[in-house]
């Protein structure tokens, strides 16, 4: 009969135990032996990165860089005035007190800033996407390898039970032979839609424009492109480098997967026409070619940022024998095989109809409907404990790795492999084509 089960997932690194297996022994260690780390990009994520890593045990916050001005203050106003800010990131990694550094700047700074950290011996927690475009990730992989600093992309769900939960099922064979995914993450809000408050004292005096642009194009001072960066080429990688790049992340963790082989991207600015050159809603389709753990499958994407619904977020892996979703938990129904595959016999001559029939019910004879004999599909649900937080979990891991050197999932070689579909994405729909991808060698295809 149908049954539904609901398990709550263990968790480790939340724990005390987990913590000590990680190396953050509750005051095992003297204050010098913390690991000391700087931000670079004191916006949304990068105040938000700061908070989750200096909750780490044996974590010490020591440098903040932005270039606008107001949120050095506030840096300060939270971490105390003795804290180090600046609004050139040289300066913090020139200083010999900070151990790792947290980029968290507009996408276009991604590369350049963890190549120079790595270079002055800092190692790196990197937002996604990991570069804004395709041929920077080569470059940073090859300093990561060079310079032997350890290098995490801030993709969180790999560092995620519930991601882990679905792997394992998946591993297992739970679904049978996966066929396809389908992926989405829709929204429909302003902050969601990246339209970010501008503060009123924005202005060259506040803001460090030149330093802003970088090797962007030069154009005047702008307080809207400052702070709503993701809205603009220039900058940013668009909805599918600050969301695409998540979801591949994710399936690439479940799956053991390198990535796809052929991508196409289309959508279009729908909603949001405030004078930015990306757009609002994008899908993508994605071929990927048999790997070490999955056969051959099709992938499918979806971002809206104009969804009544609201927000939600998920994926669907699709396999002959069930079908695993996963959003804030993991889901995992599966339906039992036909016993009785039914005829076409309908579409022969009268004979031939009852030669088939006589043949059919041979081989599946009725069964008489009583509560033994009825079937039905059975659901088992896991979810996180109340209060999980994989991005807390993904710091823990970085941590752990800064401290004992060894590697990390989502390293420079996963980030790219991830980032690069991502912004390909963006290749395809702007030149209306579709990008063929070697993910093993990391190379686009002629």
């Amino acid at each position: 009969m149908p049954s539904t089960r609901r398990h709550f997932l263990k968790t480790t690194a939340v724990t005390a135990g987990g913590l000590q297996a990680a190396g953050f022994e509750q005051g095992a260690r003297s204050a010098n032996d913390r690991i000391q780390f700087a931000t670079i990009g004191w916006g949304i994520m990068g105040s938000e990165d700061t908070r989750t890593a200096a909750s780490v045990p044996g974590t010490k916050l020591v440098a903040v860089c932005d270039i606008y001005q107001g949120r050095l203050v506030r840096a300060q106003e939270v971490y105390g005035k003795d804290l180090f800010v600046t609004r050139d990131y040289r300066e913090v990694l020139a200083r010999k007190d900070v151990d790792a550094v947290i980029i968290a700047t507009p996408d276009h700074w991604h590369a350049r800033i963890a190549i120079d950290a790595m270079e002055a011996g800092k190692d790196v927690y990197i937002q996604k996407p990991m570069v804004q475009r395709v041929e920077e990730g080569m470059p940073l992989i090859e300093a990561a390898r060079r310079t032997k600093r350890i290098v995490q992309v801030g993709s969180q769900r790999v560092s995620n039970a519930v991601y882990a939960k679905a792997r394992e099922l998946y591993l297992s064979g739970a679904i049978g032979e996966l066929n396809m995914v389908e992926a989405w993450w829709d929204r429909n809000s302003v902050l969601g839609a990246w339209q970010y408050s501008i503060p009123p004292d924005a202005s060259p005096q506040t803001v460090d424009w030149d330093r802003f642009l970088g090797h962007a194009p030069k154009r005047p001072f702008d307080p809207v492109r400052v702070f709503r960066w993701r809205n603009y080429r220039d900058y940013g990688t668009g909805v599918a480098g600050d969301l695409f790049v998540h979801l591949f992340s994710g399936l690439h963790f479940v799956l053991d997967s390198l990535g796809p082989v052929r991508i196409f991207a289309a959508g279009g600015l729908r909603y949001w026409k405030d004078g930015r050159d990306v757009p609002d809603v994008m899908v993508g389709l994605y071929d990927y070619e048999k790997g070490k753990s999955h056969p051959a499958f099709n992938l499918a994407l979806r971002v809206n940022f104009v969804n009544g619904a609201g927000e939600n977020s998920g994926f669907r892996f699709t396999g002959s024998e069930g079908v695993l979703t996963v959003d804030r938990g993991v889901t995992l129904v599966r339906v039992p095989p036909e016993r009785d595959p039914g005829t076409s016999a309908g579409a022969f001559d009268s004979e031939t109809q009852k030669k088939i029939l006589a043949e059919h019910r041979k081989k599946h004879p009725p069964r008489e409907a009583t509560t033994a004999s009825m079937e039905g599909s059975s659901e088992e649900r896991w979810l996180p404990p109340r209060g999980y937080s994989d991005q807390y979990e993904h710091h823990v891991n970085f941590f752990q790795a800064v401290r004992t050197r060894q590697p990390v999932t989502e390293d420079a070689v996963f980030g790219f492999r991830a980032a690069a579909p991502a912004v390909l994405s963006n290749t395809s729909y702007f030149g209306g084509k579709t990008v063929r991808w070697d993910p093993e060698k990391m190379a686009v295809k002629a």
